[in-house]
């Protein structure tokens, strides 16, 4: 670790793990919440009512009922999924920290290989959540949901992926990475959490199709949709992060293109790593194409983009483990 600030590379790797720990009491909370919370029981409670109406029998919740005080679990389910929100918030700031204290320890960006660009992406797609969480509070009890593929990909990053701060190899030696690379993370991270909720989505549209034809709802599905926020509340939230990272990534590929002109003498070679983030390009433009035409609304644009996020998933584990390129400096150590 020549050049390397020892003792800030384990403090910043102390809090990396610290941050995995609060993520996972922070999931506990919201899925508790999600579990036994008003969101959540209330529509458990409108799917039974539609049941019993389909069966002929009584309803048991109508829109003349008076209102019932919440029970008191449900508000103690309230206050556990505040208590979620602020606990993602702590993480995210620990999160935050392990970043900047990598910085200081490599005197670089720390986003220079699997392990740093994970770890980064991690953060945006937790911001990302808490971003979309401001704009629509109902889809506060989806926190787990979206926080389980973050600890999972930190658990990557700090075991198979992990790399020791170290200085950059000549190639990284250019602010065009601190552009680049930057923008490629924040617009990934988000997309994973854009990929969370068209999976919940999916699975609520697919619930309503069957309520609506008349179909009973049991099984993990039912389960699942009967706790979601409407189809179109996820669809929405989905779309707008997408809307929202599709610009940066296009600006990442063109900061990319210049910066591998400065390095390596050419704008564009179709380098593996090259190629694939121009599929996902071509698949993240189809899909907001799709969203733009009537008969692609909906589940066909959502498939749309969970294929974009699985090229995403493919070009950043294959492309850098396995595919021999001009940036196989990004794989691990």
């Amino acid at each position: 670790m020549s050049g390397i600030n020892g003792d800030m590379a384990h403090l910043s790797d102390g809090l990396f793990t610290t941050a995995i720990a609060v993520y996972a009491l922070a999931m506990v909370g919201h899925t508790a919440e999600y579990a036994f919370g008003r969101v959540g029981r209330s529509a458990a409670e409108r799917a039974a009512s539609r049941q019993l109406v389909g069966a002929g029998g009584p309803a048991v919740v109508t829109p003349d009922a008076p209102p019932v005080a919440p029970r008191p679990r449900r508000r103690l389910a309230d206050r556990i999924g505040r208590w979620s929100v602020a606990a993602t918030v702590v993480g995210a700031v620990v999160h935050t920290a392990s970043i900047l204290v990598r910085a200081v320890a490599v005197d670089a960006v720390p986003w220079s290989n699997m392990y740093e660009f994970a770890s980064v992406s991690g953060l945006v797609a937790v911001i990302a959540f808490l971003g979309v969480m401001w704009k629509a509070p109902q889809i506060r009890h989806l926190g787990g949901f979206i926080l389980l593929p973050v600890i999972l990909l930190m658990f990557l990053a700090g075991t198979v992926f992990y790399s020791d701060a170290q200085k950059l190899v000549p190639a990284l030696q250019s602010y065009w990475l601190a552009i680049h690379v930057f923008l490629v993370s924040i617009a990934e991270g988000a997309l994973l959490t854009s990929a969370m909720l068209t999976i919940l989505y999916l699975a609520k549209s697919r619930s309503d199709r069957r309520l609506a034809a008349g179909e009973p709802a049991r099984g993990t599905l039912a389960t699942l949709a009967e706790r979601l926020p409407s189809a179109d509340t996820l669809d929405k939230a989905a779309y707008r992060v997408v809307a929202f990272s599709f610009p940066l990534y296009t600006v990442a590929i063109i900061c990319g293109a210049i910066w591998a002109e400065a390095a390596w003498g050419r704008y564009w070679g179709w380098d593996p790593k090259e190629t694939w983030a121009f599929i996902v390009w071509v698949v993240y433009a189809g899909y907001l194409h799709a969203r733009a035409t009537a008969g692609w609304k909906g589940r066909s644009a959502a498939w749309i983009n969970l294929a974009g996020f699985t090229a995403i998933i493919f070009n950043f584990i294959i492309v850098n483990l396995v595919v021999t390129g001009l940036h196989s400096y990004a794989g691990v150590s």
